[in-house]
């Protein structure tokens, strides 16, 4: 018998309450966290917390379910490496974001955009605006970190509150993620349910646009709220006054990020696109902002001075003192170094949810759920249930989408359902709840690059949050629930 098998055989099943021990202090310490440092948890409280889970699992795994150390620390490994792509693109965005502010890009979105938005209709034409680009690039990370710095800026200068504009915008952005042909996502999910992707998307569009429909009818409500004497223009002409008088504003830098959506579109992946981007934004800051990059040299502008002030910008993100402090808030952002507390919470949420998947830990709470099932609507609310439970354990959305994929195909297959119920409810649930916890890869991004923690943003992703619900209830009334037609 060889080591891998001897392994294998001596390793110890899990019981339900031993394998919901490392969630339970998880979110035990979680919530304590947020008690106690509220908005800077992610700052490294939570980092922390997951680093205590993360052991309490291993110790666990080693002491009482027989893991050989050797076997948690490959599993931690892979799962790391699983995150690579999300810790790369959340560094150049990192960059991307300072240097599209130095270059004169975000300002003249802001003092552009705020001409046209009326208060009132901002929200919902944020969700609809983001759903449109997203679908185009098939990509809620790239919408979010282009379309959506702008929009964050514009809301701010209007005042609309940071959760609501977060919110929106990320409605918006999983909506085209989660329809696009071009989304990971969208072509994961039917390869794990065993269909084909254009009769995944086709049936994704009876769950997913009635959760849109009542997002839009949402942020419509909340922005009456806005309308006439809620906001307070004047202070949107002073914002509109200090950006002009810093910026050289003018259309031509409008040019990028429509050149980096139209990179996107034409399926050129993420991150050589957003590295072009970061790269072009340094560009335009030499050619655009040479007045601004003498001032922030604070001496004689040469090429050697004013690309040392790019590489800064680059790494340790933009600053600025306009006196306007509303300005100050908007513009003092970006650089990779912003986004390293992010990337720390990336790395430790994934070595927990490797800990659990070595130890079986995640398999064992996912199939006890399984064991709940009683017809299709239970089905489907399990399926649900299994991809949230992965999305906070394994803190992935790709294994909340493989997982389940994996363990309730034969489910459906033997209640008789056809394999798009299935790839539809996946992403339903895992694609759209990832964003959701704060630890999740997803939703330690959207918080990095909008600046605005998850549970600030969380009860207003009205898309996110509604989309589930409608899965289940249109289970619940049989519609749209293809059976396997046999011979």
């Amino acid at each position: 018998m060889d080591s891998k098998a001897q392994s294998s055989s001596e390793q110890v099943r899990p019981s339900l309450g031993l394998a919901l021990v490392p969630l339970l202090v998880l979110i035990g310490l979680l919530i304590t966290n947020i008690q106690l440092f509220q908005d800077s948890a992610t700052s490294g409280p939570n980092q922390l917390a997951l680093a205590i889970a993360t052991s309490v699992g291993a110790v666990l795994g080693i002491w009482q379910l027989k893991v050989r150390y050797a076997v948690i620390e490959a599993q931690v490994i892979k799962s790391i490496s699983m995150s690579m792509q999300a810790i790369l693109i959340l560094l150049v965005v990192g960059s991307l974001i300072g240097l599209w502010i130095l270059s004169g890009v975000v300002p003249s979105l802001i003092y552009y955009g705020v001409n046209w938005v009326s208060p009132a209709w901002f929200l919902p034409a944020t969700t609809l605006i983001c759903a449109m680009v997203s679908l185009a690039t098939g990509s809620s990370w790239s919408t979010g970190g282009t379309v959506g710095i702008a929009l964050m800026g514009i809301g701010k200068a209007i005042g609309i509150p940071d959760g609501m504009i977060a919110g929106a915008i990320i409605s918006g952005s999983y909506f085209g993620d989660k329809l696009s042909p071009l989304s990971d996502t969208t072509n994961l999910a039917p390869a794990m349910a065993g269909t084909d992707l254009f009769t995944h998307v086709r049936y994704m569009l009876y769950t997913t646009v009635p959760s849109l429909i009542i997002a839009v009818l949402g942020y419509s409500v909340l922005g009456m709220s806005f309308s006439g004497s809620a906001v307070d223009l004047g202070s949107v002409e002073q914002i509109r006054t200090a950006l002009a008088s810093n910026f050289n504003l003018t259309p031509w830098s409008l040019l990028l990020p429509l050149l980096v959506i139209a990179l996107v579109a034409r399926k050129m992946p993420a991150l050589p696109a957003l590295i072009l981007g970061a790269a072009l934004g340094g560009v335009f800051a030499l050619v655009f902002q040479q007045d601004l990059l003498s001032r922030l040299v604070q001496g004689d502008l040469t090429l050697a001075s004013a690309w040392k002030q790019v590489l800064e910008v680059g790494y340790g993100g933009f600053k600025i003192s306009t006196g306007v402090e509303a300005v100050d808030s908007l513009l003092s952002r970006g650089g990779m170094a912003g986004m390293l507390n992010t990337v720390w919470l990336i790395l430790m949420a994934m070595t927990f949810g490797g800990v659990m998947e070595a130890t079986g830990m995640l398999e064992r709470v996912a199939q006890a759920i399984l064991t709940l099932v009683r017809g299709t609507t239970s089905l489907v609310t399990a399926t649900i249930a299994s991809c949230i439970t992965i999305n906070v354990t394994a803190a992935d959305q790709y294994l909340s989408i493989v997982v389940p994929g994996r363990m309730f195909r034969n489910a459906y297959e033997k209640a008789g359902l056809a394999p798009e119920n299935l790839s539809r409810t996946l992403e339903d649930s895992g694609t759209l709840t990832s964003v959701l916890i704060p630890w999740n890869t997803c939703g330690a991004y959207f918080a990095g690059v909008l600046g605005v923690s998850t549970f600030a943003y969380a009860p207003y992703a009205f898309l996110n949050l509604v989309n589930p619900l409608v899965a289940i209830a249109i289970a619940a009334i049989g519609y749209r629930i293809r059976k396997i037609q046999k011979n």
